[in-house]
C-alpha cells in the first residue's frame, strides 16, 4: 500500500488492551484511568479479521502493544492465530517484561519472533519510582527467559530525558552490549503537546519515511500516533476504515488530543 505521500505502508501496530500492570510516570497517571469497558474492546477473532484484511492488503508486519499485552488473557491465543495468517512476515510484541519470565516460551512456540522490551535504569530503586511500584529483577528474569526462548532480536526501549549520554541511559546502553542486546533511546514525548523526536536506534517518529497504521483495542484506525484521526473498523468495515486511514495519513505528526499511550499502543 502506498499513502498519498508515498510512503510504502505495510507495518500494523495492534494495541490489544488499555491495561497495564505498571503505571510509568511518562505513560499512566498513579489513579484515574479511565479505561475502556470490556464491551467494547476487540475479540481475537476481530483483531484476526483486521490482519488478515491489512495482509491482503500488503502488510506484513504486526506489533503488539498495549497497555501491556501480557495482562490480556489468552494472549499467547492471539499470536497463534496472527502467526497463521498468510503473508505476515514479521510479528513482534513491545512488554514492559514484568510476566515475560512466564510467557516467552509458550509465545516463541507461538509464532512470535522478536520482543522490545521497556528498561529505562538499571537501579532497581530508581525502576520502582519510575514504574510506581515495579521490579527491575521480574524484568530481567524476562530478558533471559526470551533469549532460552529463541527470540531475536530482543530490542530494549529506554526513554530517555534529553540524549543517550544520561546516566540511566549509559547504565542500560552497557548492559545491553554486555548481554547481546540491541538498545533503543526514545526521547520522553506528549501526545498533547505534539512533542516528539526520531527514536535513537529505530525509525519511529521519522516522519517521512512512516511506514505503518495502527489499530486501538476498541477497533479504530489510526493512521498517525499524533493525530485524533480514526477510523472505526466495526461500523466501515475493515477495507474501508484501512482505505480512509491511508488516504488520509498526514505528511506529519501534529497532536493528539484523545488518546493516552496505554490506550493507542505507542
Amino acid at each position: 500500500m502506498l499513502d498519498r505521500y508515498n510512503r510504502k505502508i505495510n507495518y500494523l501496530r495492534i494495541s490489544v488492551t488499555d491495561r497495564c500492570n505498571l503505571r510509568c510516570r511518562y505513560c499512566m497517571p498513579e489513579e484515574g484511568v479511565e479505561f475502556i469497558p470490556h464491551t467494547e474492546i476487540l475479540r481475537f477473532e476481530e483483531i484476526r479479521e483486521v490482519v488478515e484484511v491489512a495482509a491482503g492488503m500488503g502488510v506484513d508486519k504486526v506489533r503488539l502493544t498495549g497497555g501491556e499485552p501480557l495482562v490480556r488473557k489468552g494472549i499467547v491465543d492471539l499470536v497463534e492465530m496472527i502467526a497463521s495468517i498468510p503473508g505476515i512476515k514479521d510479528l513482534s510484541m513491545t512488554t514492559n517484561g514484568i510476566l515475560l519470565d512466564a510467557f516467552a516460551t509458550p509465545l516463541a512456540k507461538a509464532g512470535l519472533i522478536r520482543v522490545n522490551i521497556s528498561l529505562d535504569t538499571m537501579e532497581p530503586e530508581r525502576y520502582g519510582w519510575i514504574t510506581r511500584g515495579g521490579d527491575i529483577r521480574k524484568v530481567f528474569a524476562g530478558i533471559e527467559a526470551a533469549k532460552k526462548a529463541g527470540l531475536d532480536p530482543i530490542k530494549v526501549n529506554c526513554v530517555i530525558k534529553d540524549d543517550r549520554n544520561e546516566p540511566d541511559a549509559v547504565a542500560v546502553r552497557d548492559y545491553c552490549i554486555e548481554n547481546g542486546l540491541q538498545v533503543r533511546f526514545i526521547k520522553e514525548m506528549d501526545l498533547h503537546e505534539g512533542t516528539f523526536g526520531v527514536v535513537d536506534g529505530g525509525s519511529g517518529g521519522d516522519c517521512r519515511n512512516c511506514n505503518r497504521l495502527r489499530l486501538t483495542s476498541n477497533g479504530m484506525i489510526k493512521p498517525c500516533l499524533f493525530s485524533d484521526m480514526e477510523f472505526n473498523v466495526r461500523t466501515l468495515g475493515i477495507q474501508q476504515a484501512i482505505e480512509m486511514a491511508l488516504s488520509k495519513k498526514p505528511e506529519k505528526g501534529t497532536v493528539n488530543l484523545q488518546n493516552c499511550f496505554n490506550n493507542i499502543g505507542g
